[in-house]
């Protein structure tokens, strides 16, 4: 169902040797006039500015640089179908903007011709600060992963050499790759670095929590306590500011009899790595439903539920969830309430992230 891990990072190994391309005989001295033209964005929009108190990202943009013509041609790419088989699903028909880039109501990825993934579509925020992405950790560069998506038979189901013909002859396309390369010469590598400057800026840090950070705002008394809550008992996994401490847990799921997912295992193949997922990041969580790996439950108060009374003992689960995490009614109540301050509403409206395609 995914790329292995060796495939990754052989990938990885090619870096510069990605090089499949088809020559699109565009003339150099042609510019067209493109819509993204019109966005109103300037440099300054898409320069990367770290968040104060966040730490060092795990991906540099050193050899990547964020450029405005660059970052466009990625986002246009994320918002384009014809990265899937037959040109009906993009990346952002799992990842919403609105839904803080995850799939709102959706339990598991929709691919093409209606196929069901077994995972949830993750919400998509601060991937910079991911050592390793996918549920499973089975890409461990931004570089990287759309292949991921774009390879996998029940969700785009193509390959490179053929998404790169489309975009060779697509009317725009070559002239967007000079402007972000210097060149109309379009390739996997260039392809999949635009992409990356797009996702390089999908950062969310100004939600209430921040401002509280910050100084500029406070916290409700039943937020306080939420977080007090939050601090004494799911801050070890969740750790601030990001909110993932982007370790693999086994949360005490019971493992679906129909899936059979056994999570981190399926990467490295050790036992003691058996239904251990991801931890995500709570940031915009209120609005990314459902939750958990394989979206079981519909709401907070399920997930809160879970922890208080529905763990699953078995030979992987987290130590610390070792006999749950009991949770009064007022208690979750609280959580709940800070949880909803993870909200990052400028992130969720930020016309930069926006579906270019749309008027």
């Amino acid at each position: 169902m995914r790329l292995s891990l060796r495939l990754y990072r052989v990938i990885l190994l090619m870096g510069a040797g990605i090089v499949l391309f088809v020559g699109c005989g565009q003339d150099e001295s042609t510019e067209l006039q493109l819509p993204s033209d019109g966005d109103g964005l300037t440099e300054a929009d898409v320069e990367l500015r770290l968040p104060a108190g966040f730490p060092a990202p795990y991906y540099t943009t050193a050899t990547n640089p964020i450029t405005l013509d660059g970052f466009r041609l990625g986002r246009k790419l994320f918002y384009d179908p014809i990265l899937s088989r037959d040109s009906t699903i993009s990346c952002a028909s799992c990842h919403q903007q609105f839904a803080g880039f995850s799939h709102l109501d959706h339990d598991r990825s929709h691919g093409i011709d209606g196929l069901f993934g077994i995972r949830n579509a993750p919400s998509l925020a601060n991937l910079i600060w991911k050592d390793e992405l996918m549920w499973d950790g089975g890409v461990n560069n931004i570089e990287v992963q759309p292949i991921a998506a774009i390879t996998n038979p029940v969700e785009m189901d193509d390959n490179l050499a053929n998404i790169l013909g489309k975009l060779n002859r697509h009317p725009e396309y070559p002239a967007l790759f000079k402007r972000a390369f210097g060149t109309d010469s379009i390739t996997s590598q260039r392809m999949l670095k635009a992409m990356a400057q797009f996702m390089s800026l999908l950062n969310s840090s100004n939600a209430k929590y921040d401002r509280v950070k910050a100084g500029t705002e406070s916290f409700s008394q039943l937020e306080q306590d939420g977080y007090a809550l939050f601090q004494a008992k799911c801050a070890s996994c969740h750790a601030e500011p990001l909110f993932t401490d982007n370790s693999y847990r086994n949360n005490g799921l019971t493992p679906s009899p129909v899936f059979n997912d056994s999570g981190r295992a399926h990467i490295t193949g050790m036992p003691a790595d058996r239904y251990k997922f991801k931890v995500p990041s709570l940031r915009n969580v209120e609005v990314s439903r459902p939750y958990m790996h394989d979206g079981r439950f519909l709401v907070l108060d399920q997930v809160l539920n879970h922890y208080n009374s529905g763990i699953q003992a078995s030979a992987t689960l987290d130590p610390l969830l070792t006999g749950g995490i009991p949770l009064t009614a007022d208690e979750k109540t609280a959580l709940i309430a800070f949880l909803k301050t993870l909200t990052d509403q400028s992130y969720l409206q930020d016309r930069r992230f926006a579906d270019p395609f749309q008027p």
